[in-house]
Order: structure tokens, then sequence, then C-alpha cells
């Protein structure tokens, strides 16, 4: 099963980390015959998040190993068996709680390998099985992909706007709580930063962890030389200097006295850190005293409430960064607070065994869902038609052509070489995929991010057969 770690954070199993009403929804479908019905739903977002033309998807391990371990235990049936309606009788009855605490996921999941750019309305993941069994799963699979899928993309954005340099993830400590902290390092990691801080998730996702010393060090000693030389006979190998404690100028002074020091002993200063103050003009002078100094190698770090744009503005002004601390704007999804992904049942099968589509319309034609059972085509043409069509599986991709929702036209899109998004991962339960490292999911999703941010205008729409039942539907559903 998936490598991700969850039961080392968490005492599992996951049954009840799940919104009261799933449960509510799985009870009325238990109770009126509904519950084995087999059904279909999709999980996808409708707007990117940043102002973004896609997002990084991010989260399927993650969802996968919770899927794995989610059941009901003894203690999960008893706290259930508690819960009281608006009439002070048992929410659910004893049959439906036996049922619960035997019951065994059976879905078929199709989705997105973690680290592909997902287009609005695409599917993430499709979700197929017992109807009661998709329902119960819905918050727990939206609470997985959708941080992540977030911190992957706002990763992305930031690594772009650095134009090479590491990006280092700093923000454990301003996370939204522990599983925060631990789900940002590894989706900020897959959208490309180079190392984190978090040392737990160094150890448990294999990711480089990096960090020196902060304000306490220097303030613990009577002075700064005496607080950096200190460090450096403990630490010689790992020497980056904050040097913005009292006077930066005198800081990096005394680190450079430092550094000469740490070369005769053999190694040498790994690099300065700026944290306050106006980052162009003291990386500059920081430069100018390092290179003076014959320390022409030594990085300069910056950190201080940096995202994309922060960091593309100091690059403009010329700034001497060549490493970038960011953690509150990058582990928060500042700008974004969180991803739009919704969960939406799309086909069921009637008593016959035949599926009938469905949809949810909406006074606002963004929130209508698209029915059926869903692929997404991308074309692998580099000149001609590219572009991504979204069909469904029962009706095939028929044609070239797509229909651009947004634009109210039809585009075309090549198919001749191409391949579908999403790919088997759970069969009926069984895991039937291999997971690639972490590292090369980070690779491929810097690949795919750097194939689609230079198509700001990349075409994706529904294929000629869904379009029209989702016309049909859209004008005499009810």
């Amino acid at each position: 099963m998936p490598n991700t770690h969850l039961s080392q954070l968490y005492r599992g199993p996951f049954g009840l980390l799940t919104d009261l009403y799933q449960l509510t929804m799985a009870y009325g479908y238990w109770r009126s015959g509904l519950y084995n019905r087999q059904a279909n739903f999709h999980l996808f977002y409708r707007k990117p998040p940043f102002q973004n033309g896609f997002a990084i998807s991010a989260g399927l391990e993650l969802a996968i190993d919770f899927l794995s371990q989610f059941r009901f235990s003894a203690a999960d049936i008893q706290y259930l068996g508690g819960l009281k309606g608006s009439t002070g009788a048992p929410l659910f009855n004893e049959a439906f709680l036996n049922y619960l605490q035997r019951m065994q996921l059976e879905l078929t999941v199709h989705a997105m390998p973690e680290g592909t750019a997902a287009f609005p309305n695409q599917p993430i993941l499709r979700v197929e099985g017992p109807l009661l069994q998709c329902q119960l799963v819905e918050t727990g699979l939206l609470t997985l992909v959708n941080f992540s899928t977030l911190l992957a993309t706002k990763a992305a954005r930031i690594v772009d706007a650095a134009e090479g340099d590491s990006v280092l993830e700093f923000g454990m400590r301003r996370s939204q709580g522990l599983d925060g902290a631990m789900t940002a390092a590894r989706a900020t990691y897959i959208g490309g930063v180079h190392a984190t801080s978090n040392v737990m998730a160094g150890r448990l996702y294999g990711i480089p962890v990096r960090g020196t010393h902060a304000h306490s060090w220097v303030m613990a000693y009577e002075d700064e030389l005496l607080a950096f030389q200190n460090y450096a006979e403990a630490l010689p190998g790992n020497c980056i200097f904050l040097v913005d404690t009292y006077d930066t100028e005198a800081g990096v002074k005394h680190a450079v006295s430092v550094g000469k020091w740490l070369r005769e002993q053999g190694y040498d200063m790994n690099g300065i850190r700026l944290d306050s103050g106006d980052l162009t003009v003291l990386s500059k002078t920081a430069r100018q005293i390092l290179d003076a100094a014959g320390f022409t190698q030594t990085a300069i770090v910056a950190s201080n409430d940096l995202d994309e744009y922060r960091i593309a503005q100091l690059k403009k002004e010329g700034a001497k960064i060549t490493v970038w601390g960011v953690g509150t704007r990058l582990a928060t999804g500042h700008g974004d607070p969180a991803l739009g992904g919704v969960y939406k049942l799309s086909a069921i099968q009637n008593e016959h065994g035949e599926w009938e589509d469905r949809i949810k319309r909406s006074e606002e034609a963004v929130k209508a869902s698209n029915p059926g059972l869903l692929q997404v085509w991308r074309s692998e043409a580099k000149q001609e038609h590219p572009g991504d069509a979204l069909y469904d599986i029962r009706y095939g991709m028929e044609g070239a052509q797509i229909w651009d929702e947004s634009s109210g036209s039809w585009g075309q899109v090549a198919t001749e070489k191409g391949h579908n998004l999403l790919v088997p991962v759970l069969d009926r339960g069984q895991l039937v995929y291999d997971f690639p490292k972490l590292s090369e999911v980070r690779s491929y999703a810097m690949a795919q991010w750097q194939q689609f941010v230079a198509q700001p205008s990349y075409p994706y729409g529904l294929s000629p057969a869904l379009h029209e039942v989702k016309s049909t539907m859209m004008a005499t559903h009810s």
C-alpha cells in the first residue's frame, strides 16, 4: 500500500474522518435500499488558485493511504451509537451500525498521477463503487487532495519566480496545525522546493532538510562574534549565519571573520541569512563585503514574508540573493486560502444495472457539474491542436472537436497521439498502481509546470457527445 505514513502520525482507522452529513446520507441510502447501487463520483475544482491557468495535482498517495485505512473500529461504532437526533432518540439504529463495522471498501479509483497539470472541471479522481461507500469518503478525499494541490501549485509559482535559485520551505511554525505542516512540506516539495525545515517530514517523506540557527542563538551570547564562533566550532560543516540580529552590516563582517577561521580548519562558510530590512540594499552590501573578503561562493539566503511576487520584485531590483527561505506565504497558501475542489455524483446505476447520468444544475453556470463516466484525453501534439478533451468513456472520443464552455465556441484537439490522464489506482479496493518515489513526482510536476506555464491559452473542453448530453440535461433536467 502507499508509503505516506498516515498511521505513523495518527491513530487509525479513519472511518470517522468524515462530516456527519455523509453518515446521515449513508444511513438514508441504507434504509431506502440504495446503499449498494454502483455510483460514480468525480473530484475536481472549478477555478484555478492564485489566478493561475491550471493547478498541479497532489495528494493522491495520501488519499489512497486514507482509503486503505477507512473502516470503523468498535470504539467508533460505540461513539456513533451514542449520537442523538432532535427527539433524543439514537441517530442511527443498531443494524446500520453493525453494517458499518463489517464494511470493507470496494471502491475503484482512477486518478491523475500526482504532479499532473489539471485544468478546471477535469476530474483529478474518478471514484466508482457502492453509493454509500463513495459518499462516506468524500470529505477525507477533498481534505487530502485540495490542500495538497493548492500548495503544490503555490510552490511551483514561487520556484518559477526564483528562476533557478534554491527555494526552501520554512513554514512549519505558521502552518495550520501539525497536519498542515506535514502536508505543506510534502506538497511544496512536489511543487519544486528544494528542501524543508520540517525534520519529521524529512524522515517520513525523504525530503532534504535544511536549517541553521535563529536570533535566539545570537542573543544567548555576550556578543554576535562570539555566537558565530561558538556555532562554527559546534557545526563547522553547516554554517549559515543569521546576520541581522543587531546591525546587519556588522553582522556580515562578523560572519567573514568566523568564515576565515573556518577556512583555517578546512571548512567553508556556506552562507549568511537576511531576515529583515531592505533585502535588496542589504544583499548588495553583503555581497560586496563577502566578495572583497574572498567569499565569492558564499550564498546569501533571504527570508521574511516572501512569496512569488516579492521574489520577482527583488529579482527585478537586482538583489544578490541566491537562496530563498519561504515560510508563511507558502505553507498557508497565502492569497488563496483554499482550493475550491468539489466531489460530485455524475452517474448511478438503476435497478437493472444500467448507468443513468446525473448533473448538478445551478443558477451559476460555473457550478453546473458534468455528467457521465469521465476521462481526460491529453494530446501530445506540440505544434498543431494541442489540448485536452473531457469525454465519457461509454462514448469514447468521437473526432477532434471540443466545446470550450468559457468562450462558448468549438475548438480542436489532436487525437492521433496522446494519452488518458486518469489511470487505474484501485480496483474494487485492491491497489493496482505503483506509486513513484516522491523525488520522481517532483521532477514530473516541475516538467508539467514548465510545459503548461508556457501555454497560457492552452485549450480544453468537452467532447461533442458529452457537450450534447450535458446541454440536454441542463435544458430538461428537474
